[in-house]
């Protein structure tokens, strides 16, 4: 991981297949890279979500992930590597604990709408369950992945939820104030009946 990149374009990857970070050469349509993508999206979609205003505890919780997601994309670039800690797993679990204490409880389903950043920490949260089923899927092929990053990928889509619903009350942009609860058909039928 000491080497940096001094050439963007290098070219070696018109052939279709890319470099890991251990040398070898794999199809850009690998499970493993694919993972990697995920896990690089998902980063890219929190530097989206720190754009916007936000909580001064959640901003620099975001940043916090964006650096253990950067880990964790060098750990998946090194098969056998290991870059994700059992510490930042335990992190994430602290922090969704200390969010989701501060809310109400949810007795309906919600939308993954309401504030602009709410919205965005819902989209995050879809990307890390997309990273962590390639992950759960580049395992299932027999390849080598630590427990770590799909334990981190799961604990942070929970927590994207927590914090989308911590958005929607900061009320930053001022649209806040709630959820945006599912109008169910058969909920509100079953409401209606003696």
């Amino acid at each position: 991981m000491s080497n940096r990149l001094t050439q963007i374009a290098t070219r070696t990857g018109d052939d279709g297949t890319t470099g890991l970070g251990d040398g070898t050469r794999v199809g850009k349509d690998h499970r493993r890279v694919a993972a990697m993508g995920d896990v690089d999206e998902l980063n890219s979609s929190l530097g989206v979500l720190l754009a916007e205003p936000l909580p001064a505890d959640v901003r620099d919780l975001l940043v916090t992930v964006q650096h253990e997601l950067f880990n964790l994309g060098g750990e998946l670039s090194i098969p056998g590597y290991s870059l994700v800690t059992a510490e930042a797993v335990a992190g994430l679990d602290a922090a969704l604990a200390r969010h989701n204490a501060a809310l109400p409880r949810l007795a309906e389903f919600i939308l993954p709408a309401g504030t602009r950043s709410a919205a965005l920490a819902h989209v995050s949260r879809t990307i890390a369950r997309r990273a962590e089923r390639s992950l759960v899927a580049l395992a299932a092929a027999g390849e080598a992945v630590n427990d770590a990053p799909r334990q981190y990928l799961n604990r942070l889509s929970d927590l994207m939820f927590v914090l989308a619903r911590v958005l929607n009350r900061a009320n930053l942009d001022g649209l806040g104030g709630d959820d945006v609860y599912w109008k169910s058909e058969r909920l509100a039928r079953s409401r209606e009946e003696p």
